[in-house]
């Protein structure tokens, strides 16, 4: 800095500010680093909505049942949100460079290992170690990003960030849907083997070599670690079977409730009473990381949430297949590549809470346009809801973890970065729980409401029923009283759609209300004194 000081002296005193052009040229081996471990980011995230996208094509090929195939998706996000908070610990033990590659590439071994697959149990298993690899490659993207960028390149790199975050999980149904229409759903596993390749290459070139430090192996906080990993499996096991096992009705449902709840409990204690906790739980108390990660937690409920429903409405009340839903989210995705890149420019410019603020407002109101669907709301009607969804979660993720993470520690970047990420996550899984929960329930109520106006008392209802009975009559039903029964059966059906379509208008209200809670968490956050210089507890 020394060398700098006559250029300081001649500075004017109303010109003291830091300056870009001051700070230190940034390697190329850091923005090497960087932009591999974030490849790594996206393709770990894009595997939990790619491999959605063609579950009915997977259970059907290796013979799975609907609701025993659910679990090739569960095992991947069990493992993966395990996995997150551990990574920053991991890595100090083994090294980044050394912890990185060997699951990066793990993680592409897996992935060809599951188009290979025969039968459910071999698809679970993979997918599981599947997704503790890539679990590692988020939250050390993150890392990557706070520890080796100073604060004024920091934007860019969590811009680079959010393309993981925010597009990935909207393109994966497209991505997904196009490779399984048009050649098969093994190749939504082989898509991850050349830009992994790629990633592999940057990180090997790029990361630098430390020895390993085995030792705190001997050191690390193992009550901590035993009660997570047993917590956070139990609880999104509970998240993702919940609905379908009809929540605690169920035994199995009702057990690992009572686990996830225990464990949890121990593993707060735990971290708050360790000399050397695996989490640094007390950066919850600081006020912009508590209220960036509550705004997180509903922002991965409303991102998640909303590439859950489009498509179970396209599917159930349309009929569109993987390829057409796809198409439709592409318009939640593809903006936000021309988007994401600008959001760091912006945030030069404008208070980066403003942003936060605006990118919550506009992915609210994308969701309150979708509330008041009818039977002909297809891919023409969702245009523009999904276009100003892409702006509201492209404006959104990079300044929200800027603000959230600015003054953290490089010692507490690694827990920073675990809590951050994970929460995201959880409140993906809390989401979907949820929404399935009241996609189900609304769909009873709005069913039993629609029933009371649709009776045989009704001159309307009798008059539909004949003029359908009519219809299949003159299409090949000779008997009368068979004729009327489908007839019957058929108005009921057509109760039940409108019943189903209310129920996503209400799954989108709550998405809503989600974000605008979100949006009072943001508007708490305190302006940092500089994102280029640390930022205010």
């Amino acid at each position: 800095m020394t060398t700098l000081q006559p250029t300081l002296n001649a500075a004017s005193s109303a010109d003291l500010s830091p300056k870009p052009a001051a700070a230190p040229a940034i390697p190329a081996k850091i923005w090497i680093a960087v932009v591999g471990a974030n490849l790594g980011a996206f393709m770990a995230v894009l595997n939990i909505q790619i491999v959605n996208a063609s579950l009915a094509d997977i259970q059907g090929a290796i013979g799975a049942g609907i609701d025993d195939g659910g679990w090739i998706s569960t095992s991947y996000l069990v493992a993966e949100i395990v996995v997150i908070p551990l990574s920053g610990w991991l890595a100090q033990v083994f090294s980044v460079r050394r912890y990185l590659l060997t699951n990066a590439v793990l993680f592409l071994v897996f992935s060809a290992a599951c188009a290979l697959a025969h039968d459910l149990p071999q698809m679970i298993a993979l997918r599981a170690v599947q997704g503790f690899t890539g679990g590692v490659l988020i939250p050390l993207a993150f890392t990557l990003i706070i520890a080796l960028l100073p604060k004024a390149k920091q934007p860019i790199g969590l811009a680079i960030f959010a393309l993981s975050a925010t597009f990935a999980p909207a393109i994966g149904p497209t991505i997904g849907g196009y490779l399984t229409e048009n050649w098969g759903w093994q190749y939504i596993f082989y898509v991850n083997l050349v830009p992994g390749a790629i990633m592999v290459g940057m990180l090997y070139f790029s990361l630098e070599a430390k020895p390993m430090k085995l030792s705190l192996l001997r050191e690390g906080d193992w009550p901590g670690i035993i009660t997570m990993a047993i917590g956070l499996s139990a609880l999104q096991t509970v998240l993702e079977e919940g609905n379908k096992d009809d929540w605690f009705g169920s035994p199995f449902i009702v057990r690992l409730s009572v686990i996830a709840a225990v464990a949890l409990v121990a593993f707060i204690v735990i971290e708050l009473t360790a000399n050397k906790p695996l989490l640094n739980l007390r950066l919850l108390l600081r006020r912009n990381f508590g209220f960036g990660m509550l705004a997180n937690f509903l922002l991965g409920t409303a991102l998640y949430g909303s590439v859950f429903i489009l498509p179970q409405y396209l599917s159930r009340i349309q009929g569109y297949n993987a390829e057409q839903i796809g198409m439709v989210l592409a318009w939640t995705g593809l903006p936000q590549l021309v988007l994401i890149p600008l959001v760091p420019r912006l945030m030069q410019r404008f208070d980066p809470r403003i942003i936060i603020g605006v990118g919550f407002t506009l992915f609210a109101a994308s969701n309150f346009m979708n509330i008041y669907m009818t039977n002909d709301y297809a891919t023409d009607q969702l245009f523009w809801p999904n276009i100003v969804r892409a702006v509201g979660q492209a404006l959104v993720m990079a300044p929200l973890s800027a603000v959230a993470t600015a003054g953290i520690e490089a010692e507490n970047a690694g827990s920073a970065s675990g809590l951050f990420n994970m929460m995201r996550n959880l409140g993906g899984a809390v989401g979907i729980a949820l929404l399935q929960t009241l996609l189900t329930k609304r769909e009873q109520y709005h069913s039993n409401v629609l029933m009371q106006s649709v009776s045989l008392l009704e001159q309307a209802t009798r008059t539909r029923i004949e003029q359908l009975t009519q219809y299949f009559m003159s299409h090949g039903v000779a008997d009368h009283a068979d004729a009327t029964h489908r007839a019957i059966v058929a108005v009921g059906r057509i109760v039940q759609k409108q019943a189903y379509i209310l129920a996503f208008s209400d799954t989108f209200y709550v998405m809503g209300v989600a974000l605008i809670v979100a949006l009072f968490a943001a508007a708490l956050l305190k302006k940092p004194n500089a994102l280029a210089g640390g930022g205010a507890h």
